[in-house]
């Protein structure tokens, strides 16, 4: 594997950072995870957009504009294997004496990797996944992608640690995402989805299916989401840039609906694979 850092390219067991990068000792940094498909990256302005918005939030000057950005991504997708992969970029404040404060002279730390990206098991589509509810006691900055991920490994490792693959985080009785993933509620034939604010990340696929869900008729509602009402979802769905779409039918032990895929799901997903289709012809 041929990995970017800071203005180097090479293998990936040769990348090293210095001990005092404040990525390693605060966790000061952001980052973004892309999807490639046929060697062409999925909405990548979008991704290079809240890559912008995580630097700002963190006020950290950009090191490349969207032009360098674009480069240096399809340089490390035409330098690793696969049709498909996925791009983890991330960028930290780079390396400083230990000290809370930002740095008088800022020294970015800019790495970049490709790893092969596999589509999601047809049995998933075909049979749900399972998952568990979480309290969400994060801090109030999930809009940020933060590097700083320990509470959702955490919540994460919860919901492994009884085998299933997502936590379903709640807030003051309120749902908010997945511990790795946005989360939707079907109900009587409407896609309802939690508010993009300061409690949960943007989604790029999140945006993706509303978008596809408003051209196709489907009604959707963005607004808070009480506890209830995920209980008594229909269909729920977990959505991310490297999952795409995926039916859940089992929350806390108990089915979701009728403990099946839902024909919502279904036909979301007919929209979702021909929308990607086409993104990746460059239509």
């Amino acid at each position: 594997m041929t990995v970017y850092l800071n203005g180097r390219w090479l293998p990936m067991e040769e990348a090293m950072v210095p001990v005092l990068d404040r990525g390693f000792i605060f966790g000061d940094g952001v980052y973004e995870v892309i999807p490639v498909y046929s060697r062409r990256p999925f909405r990548l302005r979008e991704h290079l957009r809240r890559l912008q918005y995580s630097l700002t939030a963190i006020k950290l000057a950009n090191p490349h504009g969207e032009a360098e950005w674009t480069a240096l991504i399809e340089a490390l997708i035409a330098c690793n294997e696969g049709e498909d992969q996925y791009l983890y970029l991330q960028v930290t404040r780079g390396p400083a004496k230990r000290d809370h404060a930002f740095p008088p002279v800022v020294r970015p730390t800019v790495f970049m990797m490709s790893t092969p990206l596999l589509p999601p098991d047809p049995v998933l589509k075909q049979e749900g996944v399972t998952a568990i509810t979480a309290i969400d006691n994060r801090w109030l900055r999930c809009d940020i992608k933060s590097i700083s991920l320990l509470p959702n490994v955490l919540l994460r490792q919860l919901a492994v640690e009884v085998g299933a693959m997502e936590a379903v985080l709640l807030r003051d009785g309120f749902l908010t995402e997945g511990a790795a993933s946005n989360i939707f509620v079907v109900k009587d034939g409407a896609l309802h989805a939690p508010p993009k604010d300061n409690l949960m990340l943007a989604g790029i696929t999140y945006d993706v299916v509303v978008e596809l869900a408003q051209a196709d008729g489907i009604p959707v509602h963005i607004r808070r989401i009480a506890e209830a009402e995920l209980r008594n979802a229909d269909e729920l769905w977990l959505t991310s840039s490297t999952r795409e779409v995926l039916p859940i039918t089992r929350l806390d032990g108990k089915v979701v609906g009728n403990g099946r895929p839902g024909p919502l799901f279904a036909r979301m997903d007919a929209l979702y694979q021909a929308f990607k289709a086409t993104t990746m012809r460059g239509g």
